[in-house]
């Protein structure tokens, strides 16, 4: 018996202490905006940001909720991902790094079908978690990826700067 605590006690300690899901992540979280991404005039996804900073800040964690309208595939939004974070980054960051990152998304990520949704949640200074609506898909440790994905939709340089002021609620 002694033994079987002891073992319970070891797996409690050795799973990161994340949260079934990412509302436990952010428990007093509201929506500071949303928006769709569209692809000639397609509606690709809803993207809705959450945080508990009534304020937008790459210094306070937040949730970027992404529900999809199309399926796309896990390569697709890998090699879409990478090819934006080259993109905005330039030669900022080093093939291996890159290629580093992508294996972490392969694993975070699946082919996602009309309806699924996938939360990123950004943890300042430790890095990000990958929800779907069910449970945790990854914890990534690594806060320069982090910085990394999420300029995707936050950077000044976003493809999509529409999307980016309704997340932000700046539109009008």
């Amino acid at each position: 018996m002694l033994k079987g605590i002891a073992l319970s006690v070891f797996i409690a300690l050795a799973i990161p202490a994340s949260a079934a899901t990412w509302r436990d992540e952010l428990p007093q979280a509201k929506a500071l905006g949303s928006g769709d991404l569209t692809w000639f005039r397609l509606r690709i996804y809803t993207a809705k940001l959450w945080s508990e900073n009534p304020q937008f800040s790459l210094n306070s964690p937040f949730a970027l909720e992404l529900t999809y309208h199309r399926s796309i595939s896990r390569t697709q939004f890998v090699e879409t991902s990478i090819d934006e974070i080259k993109r905005i980054f330039g030669q900022q960051y080093s093939a291996e790094q890159l290629k580093r990152w992508e294996g972490e998304m392969y694993r975070a990520f699946t082919n996602v079908n009309e309806g699924d949704q996938l939360v990123g949640v950004f943890l300042p200074n430790q890095g990000c978690r990958f929800y779907n609506r069910n449970q945790l898909l990854a914890d990534i440790r690594d806060p320069e990826f982090a910085k990394a994905f999420f300029a995707i939709w936050f950077d000044e340089r976003t493809k999509d700067s529409g999307l980016r002021d309704q997340l932000l609620g700046r539109a009008k």
